[in-house]
């Protein structure tokens, strides 16, 4: 089995390309800098994991992700390798993204980001329509068989 789950902040900006031909498809190329955890020194040290993605998921990277932004991704590690210009053998490791969510709130993110108060700038972050929730009607609790 090839699964990997990695949650870290975006190192700089998506780097967005589409391919060629008729059914052109969008890919995207980011780093996340993910922490590890404290050592016998208590240094907190970082791995900087390379990414890419693919389609409707590289489309959201372009549209949405931005330098800082928290994120957690699932996907498959894919090894590869190529010659440099000087002939020499490079080999690489990259996570195939599958699925990427966002981390923490787009409140959290400003504060951490040092904007602090919205200056009136998108952070690119989807604004949610709805929470998902619910609303209990008041009195309703007698309803309930527990307390």
């Amino acid at each position: 089995m090839n699964k990997v789950i990695l949650m870290g902040r975006l190192v700089r900006d998506p780097e967005i390309r589409y391919s060629n031909g008729e059914n052109a498809m969008a890919i995207a190329r980011f780093t996340l800098a993910v922490d590890r955890r404290f050592n016998r020194d208590r240094d907190q040290k970082s791995d900087f994991i390379s990414c890419i993605s693919f389609g409707k998921n590289a489309e959201f990277a372009e549209k949405y992700l931005k330098k800082g932004i928290k994120l957690v991704v699932t996907g498959k590690i894919q090894t590869g390798s190529y010659a440099n210009r000087d002939g020499k053998k490079v080999y690489t490791t990259d996570v195939v993204v599958e699925e990427q969510e966002f981390a923490e709130s787009k409140k959290v993110s400003e504060a951490n980001s040092g904007s602090g108060q919205n200056s009136g700038q998108s952070t690119g972050y989807p604004e949610p329509e709805n929470d998902g929730f619910m609303n209990i009607p008041d009195g309703i609790d007698e309803e309930f068989p527990f307390n």
